[in-house]
């Protein structure tokens, strides 16, 4: 379905935001029995490029604190999308990730937080983020409204809304 999603809206091989190399430390983790894994340039061994001030403050001061209180697990690169998931925590009936209410960012933040709190483990490994030294910042979140809109959703998840 993701394909099939991507590849009718046009999307290209992506922003070049992310590093492939570290994709074996998510494998590694999987086989090691890890059901969540996040991406982490705030670790040791991961790299942050060109991270934009505002960027960099968001996610190390709400963001990330937010995810990690409610997760009950303290999580560092939170706005990460470079993660794994393992299948034994995807189809747990507690989980139940393919339902309506997940139409943006939610279910992102919904399984950041879901995992640990139902007792499955959790790790970082190490990534490089960069950005572009100038010029506009990728991302799809406008200033205002979808930083409004990725704040409700963490209150919101913070409160147990998506939780079947």
């Amino acid at each position: 379905m993701g394909f099939f999603w991507a590849l009718q809206r046009g999307y290209d091989d992506g922003n070049n935001k992310d590093s492939i190399e570290s994709i074996p430390l998510f494998i590694q983790k999987l086989e090691q029995g890890y059901d969540f894994v996040q991406g982490s340039r705030f670790i040791r061994g991961g790299i942050a490029i060109n991270t934009p001030l505002i960027r960099y403050i968001a996610v190390r001061l709400i963001h990330a604190p937010v995810i990690s209180h409610t997760a009950r697990f303290w999580f560092t690169d939170t706005t990460n999308a470079f993660r794994a998931y393992s299948l034994r925590y995807l189809k747990d009936p507690r989980v139940k990730v393919f339902r309506d209410n997940f139409v943006s960012y939610e279910l992102l933040a919904y399984l950041s937080v879901r995992a640990t709190q139902l007792g499955y483990s959790a790790c970082e490994v190490p990534v490089t983020r960069a950005y572009p030294p100038v010029g506009k910042t990728p991302t799809k979140i406008s200033f205002f409204k979808g930083n409004w809109e990725l704040m409700k959703t963490l209150f919101l998840n913070w409160m147990g809304r998506y939780n079947p």
